[in-house]
C-alpha cells in the first residue's frame, strides 16, 4: 500500500537528500511525484537544512507531494533521524497537504517531518515559504 509524503527541504529534487536518488541508492521503488503543494507552517534555517514549525496563522510552506512505498518511508525516517517514541529534532506526523492545482483545491493526507519546536535552538526564522528558493538566494548573497 503506497503512502503520500510531503517534502519541503533536503528531500526535494536536486537537494542533498533528494528522495529519488536516495531510493535509487537503496534499490527501493521510485517515488512518484504527485505535484507541488503546501502545508500550514513556517520555516527556520539550521544552516544546511530547514525545519518546519506547524502554525495555524495562515502561513504555508511550499514543497512537493510524492507517492511512496512503506520501505521508502523507513528510509526517510533514517535520513531525518526520526525514531518513534524517542526525542528527535524531526518528528513524523500526518498533515493535509494542499496540492497546487488551478483546476480545484485538493488536499491529500501526507506524512511529513516538521521539527519539534523544543529542538529549534538557534535556528533562524525564514520569511520565505520555499526552502529551495531561499537557500539558492542565500548562496548567491554569500558568494558576493
Amino acid at each position: 500500500m503506497s503512502i503520500y509524503v510531503f517534502v519541503y527541504g533536503t528531500l526535494r529534487a536536486g537537494e542533498i537528500n533528494d528522495l529519488a536518488q536516495a531510493a535509487t541508492r537503496r534499490l527501493l521503488p521510485a517515488a512518484r511525484h504527485v505535484g507541488p503543494a503546501s502545508v500550514p507552517g513556517r520555516l527556520v534555517d539550521f544552516g544546511d537544512w530547514p525545519g518546519l514549525i506547524p502554525v495555524e496563522d495562515g502561513r504555508r510552506v511550499r514543497g512537493d507531494i510524492f507517492q511512496v512505498e512503506p520501505a521508502l518511508v523507513a528510509l526517510m525516517d533514517e535520513i531525518e533521524e526520526y525514531v518513534p517514541g524517542k526525542p528527535c529534532c524531526f518528528v513524523r506526523r500526518e498533515v493535509a497537504a494542499r496540492l497546487d492545482s488551478p483546476a480545484a483545491v485538493l488536499e491529500l493526507p501526507c506524512q511529513y517531518y516538521p521539527i519539534d519546536p523544543a529542538w529549534r535552538g538557534a535556528a533562524v526564522d525564514i520569511a520565505a515559504d520555499d526552502w529551495v528558493s531561499y537557500r539558492l538566494a542565500r548562496a548567491r548573497r554569500e558568494s558576493q
